[in-house]
This record gives structure tokens, sequence and C-alpha cells, in this order.
């Protein structure tokens, strides 16, 4: 019998990737799984002008007195649970500011890596405040009595007979404050969550629910993107400010309260531009981009790349033709845009593409491409489950247009296309009835995709191109347009809004950022690759010096979304300074064009002079393309 899909994205991945043993980051904790022995780190930020980590210091051990490596037992929207022998029990839920260990037989060691100052205890043995030599100050709860100390080294305790629940917090304030917060970590320890889910059944709504054991509200951790559009009482408790860990991602603050509603701001999903193009208004704006859509589209060349991020590249450019053509009421040059992708996407859709192409893998639940398969590093990892929102965006984007001028062929190739939304946009929470596993990329704590798939890196998953993956969740909104299918139109959107939400919240760094460090915003106006433990000035395809490959990697490609991404007028400008700081000498014409075209935001005039410049441009953009958007913005 085929076992339900597995995440290939998830952000506890390296908990299962290999042996197993790499650190993990689950709010506000970094841990590690190894021999046993799960170690705890309140991690250790270090910041650089190009460069910000999070650093995993071991520093309490906890173990099951039974030898033996974790298993995962289960997993949802919100948390993961490791299994111990013993057995120990432990339901890592995120944004928990304890740690749980549900202890079933068998004991458990606590020791400490960083020699401990003093262990003080109260009178049953069921709270140990363990102050270390780190400056740090761990609470430790227990159910029953556990007797702590730090007689013996760093071995804090062994309960051969233990049975129970213990919850492990640090106390992460200071000074006059520390008390308020160790006050708070008291009062709520009684209650754990097991398990979370996260539902997405309203439109630019989502709700988290957790499961529970005990009778008291939760205790759980907000980051900075949930409290800007978290529901206020009294749908949700109330925010406890006094109980803040920080994090990469900006303050953990704590919120008490079993469900929490997230109402995101809705979002328009439109196939032409935003405000609309009038050309009655602007007659030679119209005059210049007709004659480029005439040239663009007599210059069509045969897509003959075969890797699934250029092939998408190449076929979503030339759909962006097909509706700037509709848009201008070009209809002849649509059909002949029309012609060209039903020519070149339905070798894909029908299996005869000869030199690659798709097939359902049952062991990871996902669509691969035959090359990646065969080849962990063809399809830029492709078969590896990376990228898969990047390369499929593109092909549903494409695959929507054409069904929008072709409703034959739409229903014809409608389940091949299908197929290809759900790799990443299945939205089922049911593991048992969903053929592929649910929403492939987008983390439903952090609100933002990842796209690094199966392979295992020290710090965690990551995402470079922002607005790639705004584009794929973009395009299977028009898909849900072009199919009126108003599931995959809601579920999407939704997405969507919150991609773009949290790009601006954690990539886009304005010079007045306080989320970083002033060297490192002093030197960035964008996140290269942004990492679950490290933001990275460099790009997987070019050093840190190359800002204008920065600028254009979260801009690519040029869609009426865009105009949603980039709505700050001011951090575009910024963004376009920073990015041309020593001019535009030696930046490559494909590049120039994303750098006109955020500059169009805010000075569109200045815009449309510099691209007269350009010769060439990126291969999933054109002259057309980048006069449309310039042609488009809308007027102060």
């Amino acid at each position: 019998m085929r076992h339900p899909p597995l995440p290939t994205n998830s952000p506890w991945q390296n908990l299962v990737l290999n042996n197993g043993t790499a650190p993990e980051y689950i709010h506000p904790y970094q841990l590690q799984s190894a021999n046993g022995v799960i170690s705890i780190s309140y991690p250790r930020r270090a910041a650089q002008a190009g460069l910000i980590s999070q650093v995993f210091v071991a520093t309490l051990l906890i173990s099951s007195l039974v030898p033996g490596q974790h298993l995962i037992s289960s997993f949802d929207d919100l948390s993961v649970t490791l299994q111990l022998p013993g057995p120990v029990t432990v339901p890592l839920v995120r944004g928990s500011p304890y740690i749980t260990f549900i202890v079933e037989g068998g004991g458990i060691n606590i020791s400490s890596a960083i020699a401990p100052l003093s262990v003080n205890s109260n009178s049953d043995n069921t709270k140990h405040k363990v102050a270390l030599n780190n400056g740090q100050t761990w609470l430790i709860y227990s159910s029953a009595p556990l007797s702590l100390g730090n007689g013996n080294g760093t071995v804090l305790g062994t309960a051969a007979s233990f049975r129970g629940v213990i919850r492990i917090a640090l106390n992460p304030a200071d000074g006059n404050a520390s008390y308020s917060a160790e006050l708070i970590l008291d009062r709520y320890n009684l209650t754990y969550p097991v398990s979370g889910s996260a539902d997405l059944g309203t439109a630019f709504r989502v709700i988290y629910t957790w499961v529970k054991n005990g009778t008291d509200p939760l205790l759980l951790l907000s980051h900075p993107v949930h409290r800007q559009i978290l529901a206020t009482p009294p749908l949700v408790h109330a925010l406890v400010p006094d109980l803040t860990y920080r994090s990469i991602d900006g303050d953990l603050v704590a919120v008490v309260g079993d469900s929490w509603i997230l109402q995101e701001s809705q979002i328009n999903i439109t196939w032409h531009s935003i405000g609309g193009f009038n050309p009655a208004g602007n007659s030679e704006a119209r005059s210049r981009l007709n004659a480029s859509l005439q040239q663009d589209v007599a210059n069509l060349q045969p897509i003959t790349n075969p890797a699934t991020y250029y092939f998408g590249k190449a076929i979503a450019r030339a759909a962006r033709l097909a509706l700037i053509g509709e848009e201008l009421g070009e209809q002849a040059v649509v059909a002949v845009v029309q012609q060209f992708l039903e020519k070149y996407l339905t070798p894909w859709l029908n299996g005869t593409f000869p030199q690659n192409g798709l097939f359902f893998d049952p062991k990871w639940g996902g669509l691969v491409s035959q090359n990646g398969a065969n080849d962990a590093g063809a399809d830029f990892g492709l078969g590896r489950y990376n990228d898969h929102h990047y390369h499929f965006g593109y092909f549903v984007y494409a695959s929507a247009v054409l069904a929008k001028l072709d409703a034959h062929w739409g229903r014809t190739f409608r389940p091949q296309i299908n197929s290809i939304v759900k790799d990443y946009l299945t939205g089922s929470s049911d593991r048992s009835l969903a053929p592929l596993t649910r929403l492939r990329n987008f983390d439903l704590w952090t609100l933002h995709s990842w796209a690094s798939g199966l392979t295992e890196f020290a710090d965690g998953r990551n995402q470079e191109s922002t607005s790639e993956a705004v584009n794929a969740y973009y395009s299977a909104a028009l898909f849900g347009l072009a199919y009126g299918d108003q599931y995959v139109l809601n579920l999407s959107s939704t997405l969507a809004a919150l991609e773009i939400r949290s790009a601006k919240a954690l990539w886009h760094v304005p010079s007045n950022s306080t989320l970083y460090e002033p060297d490192f915003v002093n030197q960035n106006r964008i996140v290269g690759i942004l990492w679950a433990n490290k933001r990275d000035s460099g790009l997987w395809f070019g050093g840190p010096e190359h800002r204008d490959y920065r600028l254009g990697i979260h801009f690519l490609p040029i869609l009426p979304i865009t105009e949603i991404l980039f709505s700050d007028l001011d951090y575009a400008k910024q963004l376009v300074d920073w990015a041309t700081v020593n001019g535009t000498a030696g930046i490559e014409d494909g590049w120039k064009g994303f750098i006109y075209g955020l500059q169009g935001v805010y000075d569109t005039p200045g815009a449309l002079q510099q691209v007269t410049s350009l010769s060439t441009y990126d291969d999933g953009n054109s002259q057309t393309n980048l006069l449309w958007w310039l042609y488009t913005r809308p007027r102060p």
C-alpha cells in the first residue's frame, strides 16, 4: 500500500535527511537530535555587513535512558513530533517557548554542555531554575517531582523511573523584566500543545488551531508578520509583550490563545494591468508599444532548451505577449502567439516532448522531470524537489493563458495542467486523501515559501527569488480564473498576498529597517538568499557585489501583480539607487531592464528614456513587456 505523500520542503527537513542529525530551527530554539540525545540551543546571533546568522551552540542535552535514534511519528502544518526510545515523545510545536518531553517509561537524563552556576528548585521539585555560565537562565518544569542539581559536573539529573511531562524554556529577559517573564512561563507551563493546523478555507484568512493537553489557554509566540495581520480580541487573546524572544525573523512576542485568526488584506488577481491601459489618452504610448509587440511576436524563436526552468521562462514570456496584445485589442497578434503556445506547451502535457518530460514520483508524491530524476543536478535539482514553485509557476502561467484563449485546448489538457498546479498547491490537510504533498513550498507558520527541496543544509531551508514565488501563486490564481475554479483562486490568491507581505517584511531592507543590524542595513537594500538561520547578501549565481542580480532576481518576471510587490515608491527608489551606486556601466542589458522597470515605479519618464538604450532582454522578459509595464504605471 502506498504511503501518504511526504513533505519535500518542510522546515524540519534536516531531522529526516541523511542521518537526521543536522540542527533545525523550530522558533525560538535550534534543536539537534543525534544518538538519542536532543540538544537545545537558544542560538547566538552573529552579524556582519554581508551576512547575519544564528549559531547553534548545544546548551541543554536531554536523552532517554534507552539508546537509539529518533523517528518522526507525526507532523502537520504547525508541528512535528519526534519519538525517542524509552519511549519519550517530543511534540515540537513551532513558536512554543517551551520544549515538551512526554516521558512514558524508561526514565530521562538532563545535562548541560555549558557549566551550570546554580540550580534552584522549588519545594516539591517540580520547577528548577538553571543559571549557566553563558549568562542564560533556563526553567525546567515537571509534572512529577524531578531531582536536579549540579553536583556532578554538567549532569543536572537522571531519573531512572520518571514518568510524566517535562517542559523546558529559556527565560529570555534580563534586568527588571526577568521576573515578569518567569511569572508568565510559570503561569502557562501546565498546558502544552501537541499539534497544530492552519485552515485556509476562507480567502485571505488563515486560522491556526492547536490541539492541547491541559485546561489553561496556550502560550505561544508570534513573529512580526503574524502581528501585522493578527486579529484583535475577542477573536484572539491579547499579546503578552513581557515575554519576548529574539529570532532572525524579528521579535517573537507571546500570545495567549488556543486559536488565532490571521486576516490578510485582499488582492485582486487580474489578467491585465491593474490600472488599465488607456491608448486613447496616449497615442505615442500605443504606437510605440504596438510596434514593439508586432516586432517581438514576429521574432518569436523556437524554444529548444529542454530545461524546465528555461523552457518555463521562455513559454511564459510568449504568453505575456498574448495578454498584452489582448489588452491592446490586437487580436491578429494574439492568434499568432496562441498557436505558438499550443505548439510548444502541448508536447509537455501529452508526454511527447523528446528531450525531457514530467511524470509522477510515487516515492515523494510529486511531479518531477525525467532529466531531474536521472541527474540530481539537472533542471536545478527539480528531481530533488528544488524550486518546484519557480519552474512550474511558469508552466502554469502559460497554460492558464492558453486555456483562456482556447477553451477547447484548455478542456483537453485540464487534467495535466491541474496536476502541475497541485504539485505545489494541494490544499488538503488530509494526507490519506491527497495524492500530492500539501503546499509543497509554502510554510504556513513563517508565511512564505522555501525552495530547497530534499537537500540538507546546515542553515536549514532557503529561498532566493521572492518574485518567482509570487509568480507561482499568481499563476495558479489565473488557472482558477481560466477554469472557474474558485477554490484554487481563493487559495492561491491568499498565498500570493502572504508571500508578498513576507517578502516586504523579511527580504526588503529599507534604509530605516530595524529588523537587521545597522552594518547589514547600511550595505544591503535586499536580502540575496534568506535561510532559516541566515541572511545572505550573496546569491546562488553571483556574489554580493552583483547588486543588479539581486534586484533582478527579486523583481522578475514582470507581471500585473508586481505592482503590489513593489508598492512602496520610496523603497523602490532606494533599491535602484543602491543597485546603481556605481552607475550602470558593466551591467548586462538583461539586468538593466529590471533596474529600469523598477525605476518606472517612481520615475516613469526617466525609465522610458533609459529603455531606448537596451538591445537585449532577459530570457523571460521582452521589450514589449517592459514597455507595457512602464506605460501602465499609476500616475500620481
